[in-house]
């Protein structure tokens, strides 16, 4: 490497530990997920900060290696749920965090591979969370397994296995109110594709001290609680029991017979059921519960002493009860409680008990009783599990066993205890380094012999033949004579005194002897120094009363003591096999590979007194240390260290760290161990940092591994903003191109629609056009076929158009529609019609206030002349003076009126048209014409032409006959010889005239009746002469003296006719003036 290129790797690598600061934070908060990657490794104060960040993080779980270290939260976390299951199935090992999940699939996924059997095994203090992480592990199971109607009745059972367990081997204990109070080894055996289909469950080290003594604070097992709690009134009946726990000895010397956390009735119900379901039958249930209350009843019973100091039995109701459910004579039964057998030669003696061997032998039968009951439920369990294929199963081992204990008092139970701890931890470490040291050769790479403490030689002090303690405590039972607790703390002392891991108070120096008493002795295991009292001898059984039992009706009681078990002359039941559970891993003939051990260590002594409370979320850092250490988690991480921290698959390393090196991102090309060789050397490892095995890279410090992951997290950073940058623009992209595509077959789809309907109305279209050009070539022939849409159509648009076109009055000539053919007659039906119904409407209308007040007017103007003749009369005699059609008469002039005309004079307000005669000035030829009155002048009109125009102001007066020949003469005032001179008119209506021609020039004296002869201006200076005269006939000729003769019919009618006539004529004009001017409201005096 030259010396450029060394500089730019120094600073490419000091680049990559400036950004990798940030994701150092997030470390430092929550800690290392695996202790192998710990740096101090060897330092505790370190090991218990990395669990407190953890902790304090909810994150209760971390590795140490393939090792499970759980930290009992006591409180609910969210981290169960079917969601998390299915997030760590089927994923790398070290892929996620941390988690029970992960191993309980890793060991699935590696048994069904290699198809061999694998365990788990769980071990901690009491209140650890043992018992939790076992059912985690089965509901895992449960859920992610195949599924058949077989399998799911085999998961069933084993989940419900548990509650039965619980009832019966679990209580509540200083640190732990459901604590297992034995070891359970459970095997789930699955099929070649991974159904669970099968299972067993060995039980052992069951503390059967418990049933008859239990400290302060702690309880007897649960199900008699839930028996006394919760069982129906009927069986308790049966059994001799009330529902009161203070009322039996055995339930009340830890003081606790109710827990707030615990719902016996609850429980009780559950565990019925899961008794039913692993087909437990009615027989069996009804005598497993009198044998529990026969234990109660048992620890009832009270002795007396007789006359010599000798235990007796008078009249006991308690034994009456324990002779009924055991099935035993009551004599019988009182004589084992009370003597023991004593066998020389040919003679059996029968020796009394003192009172306190009458308790210890009661006791003692009450502890045998519930363990040989305890292991029936055990076997009973597993014949419901049992697979009764013989097909080759592979299985997988739930150990969970007692941590290491030490109590204040320590007794049998946990000497044997400990020494199955220290077997394990012999196992693991032996385990550990075996399979390190087979790694390193497999690889190709030097093993380097790790220093660790080897505790055979404390295993050798409790098991070793004719010199260890076990077999020193079988010579002590056998031997003839009395042996006592200080015979065998003597022996032990003259075999074993020696042994550097053995104390007691003869043996120790002047500071241990202030800590032991002197009937005690003193192990140093591989955790610490635990004490034990020398009452080792108790758990000597008693040979008479299990000949007693074997008397017993009851079913299970018989198969418990069976007759054909040989007397226990030659070494105690009790401390047989107190190895049992260390036997069962370290056999090889069981075929099980304990690869995955998970260690449970609880949170703070939450339970130890009753006035210590500590706030939730309090890391104990005292109580986690001792626990970490009895565990010997240090020791275990220490092995795990020895040699190097890290070590990955090529492909694995590869895959995820060569986005750091330019030439092996995005895809190497060659093979995965020379990718990782170009990738450490861009990266700068060091020679001793690392090692390249066949197929494994392996990294000695975790630093190295953290620098190496930090700056991969600034480098995905990176990375992921320019993928996202690509990714997002590909599926905008694509996006877009599916819209486009969208759209245009949506245009497509849309046009061809358009299209269609557009031919379709362009086809009819043309239809209804050849229809229409059709019918209006043949409009006017006859209705027919080719006419008749046609014309319905003119006949339907003539009326809409006419509807909305109607006259506002009936002076409006011009507002009538014209008609088409068709409809000629139609429409002038409807226009007589619409202007009667105006006219009606009108009619009906008039107040009587108005019509006298029109009345008044006609009187002044005619009644005053004596003007009442014969040419009034008959305007109205043909309709009997009630017909309407004499209010139309000057409708009908103005109908006649030109366009042209009324165009011209429109502007000046047209108040009245007729039609007259006019007859010229010279020679008095008649011309017919139209006489106009506007509000500012006369006209009279010929067709389309305005021939004079006579304005009000000109107007000197008007006369007329008192005859009925209907003249008038128009006198106007000519200064001019160019301007022509009166009118002489003949108007029918000249009534009419007369009076709306008063109205408008609003005088009433301008109208003068005349008799004989009107004198009248042809032009100035020239004058003519109208002469009247009644005749036979009415005529109108030129006289000879040059005059204009008048002849017109005699006068014949009456007064009272002409009032009618009046009283028409006030509607006529009041109808007229509100036709000119609807909104002008007429009075009396404008009339005037």
């Amino acid at each position: 490497m030259t010396d450029g290129s060394l500089e730019n790797t120094k600073e490419r690598c000091n680049q990559i530990l400036r950004n990798m600061e940030a994701s150092l934070t997030a470390r430092d908060r929550v800690g290392i997920q695996d202790f192998v990657l710990l740096d101090p490794h060897t330092s505790e104060s370190a090991f218990l900060d990395n669990l407190r960040k953890r902790f304090h993080e909810n994150l209760i779980y971390t590795y140490i290696g393939t090792l499970l270290v759980s930290v009992n939260p006591y409180k609910e976390l969210d981290i169960y749920s079917k969601k998390q299951m299915d997030t760590y199935m089927g994923v790398n090992f070290f892929e996620l965090p941390p988690h029970i999940y992960a191993l309980a699939d890793n060991v699935f996924r590696t048994m069904q591979s290699e198809f061999n059997n694998h365990f788990i095994l769980i071990s901690g203090e009491s209140g650890a969370g043992k018992t939790e992480a076992s059912k985690k592990i089965l509901q895992f199971y449960a859920v992610s397994c195949p599924s058949t109607k077989l399998l799911n009745n085999v998961r069933d059972r084993l989940l419900l296995s548990n509650p039965v367990l619980e009832a019966f081997g679990n209580a509540k204990t200083l640190k732990n109110d459901n604590s297992s109070r034995f070891g359970k080894y459970m095997d789930i055996q699955f099929d070649h594709q991974g159904g669970a289909v099968g299972g067993h469950i060995l039980s052992y080290l069951l503390e059967k001290s418990r049933v008859v003594h239990q400290n302060h604070g702690e309880r007897n097992f649960h199900i008699f609680y839930q028996l006394v709690e919760g069982g129906e009134e009927d069986l308790l009946r049966w059994l001799g029991l009330e529902r009161n726990c203070k009322n039996y000895r055995y339930l009340v010397q830890g003081d606790c017979a109710k827990v707030s956390s615990i719902n016996d009735k609850s429980d009780w119900k559950t565990v019925r059921k899961a008794l039913s379901v692993i087909e437990f039958s009615e027989s069996d249930t009804e005598h497993l519960f009198g044998i529990i209350a026969s234990v109660l009843h048992l620890g009832n019973i009270k002795f007396d002493v007789d006359a010599r100091g000798y235990a007796t039995l008078n009249n006991n109701q308690e034994m009456h009860w324990v002779s009924k459910l055991l099935g035993i004579p009551n004599q019988v039964l009182q004589q084992g409680l009370t003597h023991r057998k004593i066998e020389a030669k040919t003679e059996e003696v029968f020796s009394p008990f003192s009172v306190d061997h009458a308790v210890y032998a009661r006791d003692a039968l009450a502890k045998a009783i519930y363990g040989r009951t305890f292991n029936w439920l055990v076997n009973k369990i597993n014949e419901s599990l049992a697979n009764k294929d013989s097909s080759r199963k592979t299985v997988i081992g739930l150990l969970d066993i007692y941590g290491f204990e030490v109590f204040s008092v320590n007794s049998f139970e946990q000497f044997c205890i400990n020494y199955c701890n220290e077997k394990l931890q012999q196992l693991f470490i032996e385990l550990t380094l075996k399979s390190e040291q087979e790694e390193y050769e497999m690889e190709g790479i030097e093993w380097e012999p790790v220093p660790y403490f080897n505790n055979k030689i404390i295993c050798d002090l409790v098991e070793e033949k004719f010199r260890g303690i076990i077999s020193l405590l079988d010579e002590e039972c056998l031997r003839p004579g009395e042996a006592t607790d200080i015979t065998f703390l003597e022996k032990m002392e003259e075999k074993i005194g020696g042994h550097p891991h053995f104390v007691t108070h003869k043996l120790g120096d002047q500071k241990t002897r202030k800590t032991l008493d002197r009937g005690d002795f003193r192990l140093l295991h591989y955790a610490g120094e635990v004490t034990y009292c020398s009452d080792l001898l108790d758990y000597y059984s008693f040979p008479v009363i299990f000949k007693v039992m074997r008397q017993s009706k009851n079913a299970i009681i018989k198969h418990c003591f069976p007759s054909t078990e040989p007397d226990s002359k030659r070494r105690p039941e009790t401390v047989s096999n107190p190895d049992d559970g260390a036997q069962c891993l370290s056999d090889p003939s069981s075929q099980v590979r304990p690869s995955h051990p998970v260690r449970c260590v609880f949170r703070f002594d939450l339970r130890s007194f009753d006035v210590v409370v500590l706030p939730a979320g309090h890391f104990n850092d005292v109580l986690v240390r001792h626990q970490v250490k009895y565990l010997g988690l240090m020791e275990h991480l220490r092995v795990r260290r020895a040699g190097f921290a890290y070590r990955r698959k090529y492909e694995i390393f590869l895959q995820r760290y060569k986005p750091l090196c330019p030439d092996t991102w995005p895809n190497w090309k060659g093979t995965a161990a020379e990718g990782v060789q170009l990738l450490i050397k861009h990266l700068g490892y060091k020679p001793d940092e690392y090692k390249m095995g066949r197929t494994k890279i392996f990294i000695r410090h975790p630093r190295t591994l953290f620098a190496t992951e930090d700056a991969f997290q600034v480098c995905k950073h990176k990375l992921a903003t320019r993928i996202q940058a690509k990714y997002k623009g590909f599926r905008v992209k694509e996006d877009y191109l599916k819209q486009r595509e969208a759209a245009t077959k949506i245009e497509n789809c849309w046009r061809g629609l358009m299209a269609r309907k557009e031919r379709e109305k362009r086809a009819w279209a043309v239809k209804v056009i050849k229809k229409f050009i059709k019918g209006f070539m043949t409009r006017n022939e006859p209705a027919c076929i080719d006419n008749s849409e046609y014309l319905a159509y003119v006949r339907q648009n003539y009326l809409t158009r006419l509807k909305e076109n109607l006259p506002k009055t009936v002076l409006q000539k011009d507002s009538w529609l014209t008609p088409p053919p068709i409809m000629q007659e139609v429409s002038d039906l409807l226009k007589k019609i619409y202007i009667r119904h105006m006219v009606r409407k009108y009619v009906r209308g008039i107040t009587p206030q108005r019509k006298a007040q029109v009345k008044s007017t006609l009187t002044s103007l005619f009644f005053s002349r004596r003007f009442y003749h014969v040419n009034v009369l008959n305007l109205f005699i043909s309709s009997s003076l009630i017909d309407l059609q004499y209010f139309l008469s000057f409708y009908q002039g103005r109908e006649d009126i030109s366009i042209k005309v009324l165009q011209l004079i429109q502007h000046e307000h047209i108040k009245y048209s007729v039609p007259v005669v006019k007859y010229d000035r010279n020679g008095f030829r008649p011309r017919l014409r139209q006489l106009i009155f506007t509000q500012q002048a006369a006209y009279l009109v010929e067709e389309a032409k305005i021939k004079q125009r006579i304005d009000y102001s000109s107007l000197r007066g008007v006369s007329v006959s008192n005859l009925s020949d209907n003249f008038l003469i128009l006198h106007v005032t000519c200064d001019d010889i160019n301007k022509k001179g009166d009118l002489v008119l003949q108007c029918d209506y000249l009534f009419e005239a007369l009076t709306k021609l008063s109205i408008i020039v609003n005088n009433q004296n301008c109208i003068k009746v005349v008799q004989g002869s009107v004198r009248f201006d042809i032009q100035p200076g020239r004058e003519g002469f109208v002469d009247f005269k009644s005749g036979q006939e009415s005529m109108v000729y030129r006289a000879k003296n040059g005059h204009l003769m008048v002849v017109s019919l005699p006068f014949k009618q009456h007064q009272l006719i002409f009032e009618g006539i009046v009283e028409q004529l006030t509607k006529f004009f009041v109808f007229y003036r509100n036709q000119q001017e609807p909104n002008r409201d007429e009075d009396a005096s404008t009339l005037g």
